[in-house]
């Protein structure tokens, strides 16, 4: 960290680098985004359990800055990194750079100027010295956000005047002195860099002003990072969304070109059940979403929580069966603990250690008939798994999450159970920490992940203030 903070104080020093001396309706695609490191799926299948871990911990111990109804579409493409990426147009004229879609964060950021730096990013087929980056001398609708700005406060809060020394003379009336440098930690690695002001572009549509990070350096961070949490910098509050909706392809950790679609719903209400894609529309009947309301998380109005999207699962159902799963996890308290929010930056569904191994459980009683494959479990970070290389008749107990409301979200076999060798061993796609009671680390209990959302129709219904769902082929 040493390192990082010198480079937080020389940020200033490159300022200069950086400035020359309506359709409401948006679709855009989700694109490919570098391979894990390794191709060997036992391996990759560990990297993804290790990074949903890892994403886990920052969510339950966020530090958000620790140093200072028409609708748009876009292509959402599947990586074998185990995230979605989309392809945003920021600048004058318009730069194209790739960001991977968080839920479960609220900044926009991308790597900027010639001189950024990705540490630790030798990701197969990624080049760190190679890495596309936005270029603000080229944009002239770039401008630093001033230290006075209210968009810097968005970020570092009201008190952040105390940070702008050249700011507080009353006598002065224009402070040039830039909002401070952030740095932000993700479950996987850290950004660090400055605030820009600038134009955000779609075909009809352009938004100006759009607060957004201009990063110089990063840890494990190839590509930049759409937050679409519910914090004010976040892109659907940025653009007044009414509400925005994905159907995520299936993982094939593959990279593959194929792509779903991100919808951005701009301003008033519109039907329920927004558009398929012409290309989707005939491959199954159409279906109506099951709600069920975001939950308002009680912690302070500063806390990092507040721009997680909470819902309240009432029930997990293996089989026929409602696991016993204590209520202090499915409710978040006073202090913040527990509670279930939607993460689309998590690949696998993370539970703590009570309610995963209440899960894992049932799992293991029902399919007693099964041989364990206790090796796999320890290469692959994932359990329980089963070989069953070797049998003639399959029976999996399904899974389900009914959440308030009455919302069942009932999970196709591929979304949690997943096939890890060749030689037929399968394993539940789920993960914990291993961490048990007073020693847990808060946050919430449970996070659902992107791989347990692959094939829904998923709808953030923000006017509404409501979490939807249906089953959809999403190719």
């Amino acid at each position: 960290m040493a390192n990082l903070t010198s480079l937080l104080l020389s940020l200033t020093t490159l300022l200069s680098l950086l400035l020359p001396s309506l359709s409401s309706k948006l679709t855009i695609p989700l694109f490919p985004f570098p391979k894990p490191p390794s191709t060997d799926l036992l391996q990759s299948l560990n990297f993804h359990a290790a990074a949903s871990l890892s994403r886990a911990h920052h969510i339950k111990n966020p530090e958000k800055s620790p140093h200072p109804s028409p609708s748009t579409q876009v292509p959402l493409f599947p990586h074998s990194y185990g995230e979605y990426s989309v392809s945003l147009r920021f600048g004058t004229p318009p730069q194209t750079t790739s960001f991977i879609m968080d839920t479960g964060s609220s900044l926009v950021w991308f790597p900027c100027t010639k001189r950024y730096t990705c540490s630790q990013c030798q990701f197969p087929n990624i080049d760190p010295t190679k890495i596309p980056t936005f270029i603000p001398k080229l944009s002239s609708s770039s401008k630093i956000v001033g230290c006075k700005n209210p968009k810097c406060a968005w970020i570092f809060g009201p008190e952040v005047e105390s940070q702008c020394p050249n700011c507080n003379d009353p006598t002065s009336q224009n402070c040039s002195q830039a909002c401070p440098p952030y740095i932000f930690q993700y479950g996987s690695g850290i950004t660090a860099g400055i605030l820009l002001s600038e134009s955000l572009n779609f075909p009809e549509k352009i938004i100006p002003d759009f607060l957004v990070g201009c990063s110089f350096f990063s840890i494990r961070q190839p590509a930049g990072i759409a937050g679409f949490g519910r914090g004010t910098e976040s892109l659907p509050t940025q653009m007044g969304l009414s509400k925005f909706s994905y159907c995520l392809v299936s993982h094939k950790f593959d990279d593959t070109p194929q792509s779903s679609e991100l919808v951005l719903y701009s301003g008033g209400s519109s039907a329920d059940e927004p558009t398929v894609s012409s290309t989707r529309r005939n491959d199954t009947k159409a279906q109506r979403s099951s709600y069920t309301p975001f939950q308002k998380n009680p912690s302070p109005p500063n806390s990092a929580f507040r721009e997680y999207y909470y819902i309240l699962l009432r029930k997990i159902i293996v089989g026929k069966k409602h696991v016993k799963i204590p209520y202090k996890f499915l409710v978040p308290g006073a202090d913040s603990n527990g509670g279930t929010i939607v993460d689309s930056g998590s690949t696998f569904t993370f539970m703590e250690k009570p309610v995963f191994e209440a899960v894992a459980q049932e799992f293991e009683s029902q399919m007693a008939n099964y041989t364990r494959a206790k090796d796999l479990e320890t290469k692959t970070g994932l359990r329980p798994c089963f070989d069953i290389s070797k049998e003639e008749k399959l029976e999996f107990p399904e899974l389900v999450f009914q959440f308030k409301g009455g919302a069942k979200m009932e999970l196709p076999l591929t979304n949690y159970f997943s096939l890890v060798s060749s030689s037929g061993v399968v394993c539940l796609t789920i993960v914990t920490d291993g961490v048990i009671g007073s020693k847990s680390s808060g946050g919430p209990a449970i996070i659902l992940g992107n791989y347990q959302q692959q094939n829904f129709f998923v709808e953030y219904d923000l006017e509404g203030d409501r979490f939807g769902f249906r089953k959809q082929n999403c190719k």
